[in-house]
């Protein structure tokens, strides 16, 4: 199994990137980030091919995507909710237009381009998945306390995306899967200042949530392309 990890030095892209180089089901594994850092843990990690990808930079994707080869395993581990100055919107009164396009090209824009280039690798004729992390905030139909406006537009654009090429895998590549992901929240920089809020229980590291997410993936059928699925297995609704 080929397999590729976009934004594979975030706290759950690094979680995912361990667990699939212990897989022996893993024959290559490549390792997408912003930047690359030193490989660490011998044998195992001089397995992983690690490239600088710009998620912003379509040149760069489309020089990184030339030399993978078909793909059976896609996981794009990116997002943005906030950052040293950009924070998420509890009001309207807070939107910013230049905050609110770097939110849209990191969730939404960045990954749309990294499907361009890379859904053409899967294969034909067998069963490969394009998974992204998506959130259940951008679910319209299950938002009923407002705020996080950019965040939660942004995600819900990346699920309109995801559902867009679900549509169009089943007609090209019928045993393909193209799916979002909704990891719960994750013991990581883009949740620590809302940790206080999360109930008992459902803070999860990022080993545990790399492990289910995994999990769901291998369960997931041709059938279910183009939806959004919790860590649980659970589809959350448009």
């Amino acid at each position: 199994m080929r397999v590729l990890v976009v934004g594979a030095t975030g706290g759950l892209g690094t979680a995912l990137v361990a667990l699939l180089q212990d897989d022996r089901r893993v024959t290559r594994l490549t390792a997408w980030s912003r930047k690359v850092e030193p490989v660490t843990g011998g044998a195992a990690s001089a397995r992983i091919v690690r490239e600088e990808v710009d998620l912003l930079d379509e040149p760069s994707i489309e020089a990184a995507a030339r030399s993978l080869g078909e793909v059976d395993l896609a996981i794009v581990a990116t997002g943005l909710l906030h950052d040293g100055t950009l924070k998420p919107e509890k009001s309207w009164r807070s939107l910013d237009a230049r905050d609110m396009l770097r939110v849209f090209e990191i969730n939404a824009i960045g990954p749309a381009l990294i499907a361009k280039h890379v859904l053409p690798l899967l294969p034909r004729d067998r069963r490969a998945v394009f998974a992204v992390l998506s959130a259940r905030v951008g679910s319209i139909g299950d938002n009923r306390l407002g705020g996080w406006h950019s965040y939660r537009a942004s995600k819900a654009a990346l699920n309109q995306y995801i559902r867009c090429f679900g549509i169009e895998l089943a007609a090209k590549r019928p045993h393909a899967i193209c799916v979002g992901l909704h990891p719960g929240t994750v013991d990581s920089a883009l949740s620590k200042p809302f940790q206080a809020a999360v109930p008992p229980g459902k803070l999860f590291t990022p080993e545990q949530s790399a492990r289910r997410l995994l999990s769901v993936l291998d369960s997931l059928m041709p059938a279910q392309s183009g939806r959004v699925f919790d860590w649980a297995g659970i589809e959350i609704g448009p």
